[in-house]
């Protein structure tokens, strides 16, 4: 029986590090979302989470797997060609001219920065040999290799569609994955990037969709997002010390100032 009891309580054990006493803040976080989860990747622990294997979707976070699969491909260097088809998707874009030829760190850089789904739908169709689908079937191949088992990707971009659905646990391990690498890390600390087509030297500048990152001198990336149906996203990470914090949060309504409140009090600046 005794036993039995302590099973049960630890099912009913809500998940904080309890290292953390600022369980009111996030009790209130909490309820302004539909999922979150934060981790200290120093201790490798979990601080908080809600609802976090819960199939949501992702917007612009999406882009993540999309920029580290290039980033991973060895051509960063290579030239990307842009077609009509690069050029086919809805706003956030950088308006891309047909013929105009980049690098492909440069339309890494805009997708992570600015989020422009121009450059992402570009570097789909160029790593996927001019099909996108390839692309995509990349990325899923790579989901399951993560580990990512409640994901389905079925666009590059993270435009909403039926089945491309993730978690906040899924998109965890993903960031996970991708801040080891360095390139990734150098991307997505900056507020601005300016770059210009190699044939046309026509100049364009992508300014970061993270409020916070200008903002708040800890924060260090990583990535937004925004769809009519996935609401406001936000993948952040903070270092402060010693102190290196991971936040994902879904469908927040006001997500910067959860964010900053959540990442104030995990690294106790409140």
């Amino acid at each position: 029986m005794k036993l039995l009891k302590s099973a049960i309580s630890l099912l009913i054990i809500p998940v904080f590090a309890f290292s953390y006493n600022d369980k009111q803040i996030f009790q209130k976080i909490e309820k302004d979302l539909d999922s979150i989860i934060v981790k200290d990747l120093t201790k490798k622990e979990l601080i908080f989470q809600k609802d976090a294997n819960q199939q949501v979707r992702p917007a612009s976070l999406t882009k993540i797997m999309t920029s580290i699969l290039a980033i991973e491909s060895g051509k960063m260097d290579s030239v990307v060609t842009i077609t009509k088809e690069m050029k086919n998707v809805e706003p956030t874009i950088l308006n891309f001219k047909v013929g105009e030829k980049f690098y492909l760190r440069d339309l890494v850089n805009a997708a992570m920065i600015k989020s422009a789904n121009d450059a992402a739908n570009a570097i789909a169709i160029y790593l996927g040999n001019g099909n996108k689908q390839v692309f995509v079937n990349m990325m899923n191949k790579k989901a399951k290799l993560l580990g990512m088992k409640n994901t389905n990707f079925e666009n590059p971009c993270g435009f909403d569609a039926p089945n491309h659905k993730t978690t906040a646990s899924d998109l965890l391990k993903l960031t996970e994955y991708a801040i080891k690498n360095k390139t990734f890390n150098d991307i997505v600390k900056k507020e601005n990037y300016a770059f210009k087509a190699i044939n046309t030297k026509r100049t364009y500048t992508a300014h970061t969709s993270n409020k916070l990152l200008p903002k708040e001198k800890y924060m260090v990336g990583v990535k937004t997002g925004y769809t009519s149906k996935a609401g406001p996203c936000l993948i952040a990470r903070a270092k402060d010390g010693k102190k290196d914090i991971l936040l994902v949060m879904l469908n927040s309504q006001n997500r910067w100032e959860n964010t900053k409140l959540a990442l104030d009090t995990v690294l106790n600046k409140r």
